[in-house]
Order: structure tokens, then sequence, then C-alpha cells
């Protein structure tokens, strides 16, 4: 990924700042304590809420990170609101998506050495954008090719075989 510039931090770091002051509304008006952290990673703004209490803040990642992906989208729309610009900001709650994205790993590199040995192409099941990128990524480490198939909220990663990726043209983890 190349360098970003110091406007683009800037930018970004302002998006951070937006989205932290949006969540510790939310945070107030739900009765949670939760401390908020803001950095920049991968060329996005990324802002985690984090608690010493376990468990305090499970309900706003709810059922397999439900409710963590509307708040993420709520989130860029206020902050986008502010801006005028589209957000492409991360949010993670109690590490709920820094853990999904160390299974997401496991799971895919599973799927590699059953493609290596087998060279059937791999489908892996459903996932969100966030979780099909974690998954993009590892297969284009290993040296290999991915796509999505199907149409939201049913798109799933599939895993090429070499000779598969080099005539896959469409489709590929850049739309996702």
């Amino acid at each position: 990924m190349s360098e970003i510039t110091k406007e683009e931090m800037l930018r970004l770091e302002e998006e951070g700042e937006l989205a932290a002051d949006y969540l510790e509304e939310l945070l107030d008006i739900a009765d949670l304590d939760g401390d908020i952290e803001i950095d920049v990673e991968n060329g996005r703004a990324s802002v985690e809420i984090i608690s010493e209490q376990s468990g305090s803040l499970e309900r706003l990642v709810g059922n397999e990170g439900e409710i963590l992906d509307a708040l993420q989208e709520l989130t860029r729309l206020a902050v986008q609101t502010e801006t005028g610009e589209r957000s492409r900001l991360m949010l993670d709650i109690a590490g709920y998506r820094a853990g999904r994205k160390t299974q997401l790993r496991a799971l895919t590199e599973e799927a590699i050495t059953r493609l290596r040995a087998t060279g059937e192409p791999q489908r892996l099941q459903e996932m969100n954008p966030f979780e099909r990128k974690v998954c993009h990524d590892v297969v284009a480490a290993a040296g290999l090719t991915s796509e999505s198939e199907g149409v939201e909220p049913h798109r799933c990663v599939v895993i090429l075989p070499l000779e598969e990726s080099d005539e896959a043209d469409n489709d590929t983890h850049e739309n996702d």
C-alpha cells in the first residue's frame, strides 16, 4: 500500500475524532462505559470501543457482529454528514473484529491447504464485506486469486486454483 500524505492523515484523524464524538454520545445514551481509541490503519480511520468490564459491550456487537456492522454504518454516516465525504472508517467493539480476523485467517489458510491438495476451487461461507476482504488478503499473500460470488447478503469468497486464477478477471477482491 502506498504511503498516505500528511493531508490524508489529517483527514483520517479528523474522521476518527468525529466518529469518537458520535460514539461517546451513543455510549452516554445507552448508559454504557467504554473508552474510545482512534488510529489510522491501512489508509482508513479505525475506532475501537473498549471496556475494562468484561462483557459490558457485547450487546453492541450482537449476533455475529450484526449490531456492530449497523453501528459502523451509522458512524460512517455521521462522519459523512459532518465532512461531506464518504467515510471508510472501521469500527471495532471489545476486540470482536480483531478476533474475527484471526478466525478468518485460519479458515482461509485451511481452504488454501485443501485447494492445494485437491486442485478444486474452495468456496467459503457467506460473509460481509469486511470478512471477505480479510480472506482475499490472505489468499493474495499466498500467491493465489480469489473472487466474490453471489448477491449481498449472500456473497462468499471463492479461492481459485492457479490455472483458474489466471482466467479470473471479473468480480475479484478489489470489488469488496
